[in-house]
């Protein structure tokens, strides 16, 4: 069966989604207080509503308990986010993601039992600082406060080496999850695969380990 999604809150965060979703080919329910906004994003969403997020009767009517995840993003509106996603939770939502505006709402979305709290613009930033002071990592994206995800463009030092010749796990505690040659994408690849001109690494590790790999100019 497929996946239901709702969005709750279509600011510049929400209704990206939404969009994304569309593209995608993903039904979702997008749902803000504003008719703006709904007419905005209606041409992008199987269902768009004009409703108060926080009315749970209101939610029971749109069959938001049918919802698989949901995401939580308003505005300024912190009280809204948080009594939104305590509904949703209440109602059993299996997945109930919410954006975040500062330290403080991301306490109290923690507390509540939100699975994940998002800091698009602190994320955002992050991924461009990672970016930007390495001359080979193309991606960054933070799993938790001590691990990352990184996409790297294998260096002349790796090529025509096998996974196993650089026993990188070993050397510096992280690991090739996945190579990317061209429009291919090899996951979990063997040790006897052996790196080219070109490749795209996807290394996950401990942040000080990846750092280590990087410094090492590998």
């Amino acid at each position: 069966m497929k996946k239901q999604f709702a969005v709750f809150g279509l600011g510049r965060f929400g209704g990206s989604l939404v969009k994304e979703f569309h593209e995608l080919g993903i039904e979702v329910l997008a749902i803000d207080k504003s008719e703006e906004k709904v007419q905005q994003y209606a041409p992008y969403a199987t269902h768009a509503v004009r409703a108060n997020a926080i009315d749970e009767t209101i939610l029971k009517q749109l069959g938001v308990r049918n919802v698989d995840h949901a995401f939580v993003s308003f505005g300024d509106d912190i009280e809204a986010s948080i009594l939104t996603s305590l509904i949703l939770k209440d109602l059993g939502i299996p997945q109930v993601w919410a954006k975040a505006q500062n330290d403080y709402h991301q306490k109290v979305l923690d507390k509540i039992g939100v699975n994940r709290v998002i800091h698009p613009e602190r994320d955002m930033a992050k991924r461009i600082a990672h970016h930007i002071i390495s001359e080979k990592m193309i991606d960054y994206i933070e799993l938790s406060r001590e691990y990352s995800l990184v996409e790297v463009v294998a260096t002349k030092k790796l090529c025509n080496k096998t996974i196993y010749d650089l026993n990188i796990p070993s050397k510096y505690g992280c690991n090739i999850v996945g190579i990317q040659r061209g429009e291919d994408i090899c996951v979990s690849p063997s040790d006897d695969e052996r790196i080219t001109v070109g490749d795209v690494l996807l290394i996950i590790g401990k942040n000080k380990d990846i750092i280590n790999f990087e410094e090492s100019g590998m």
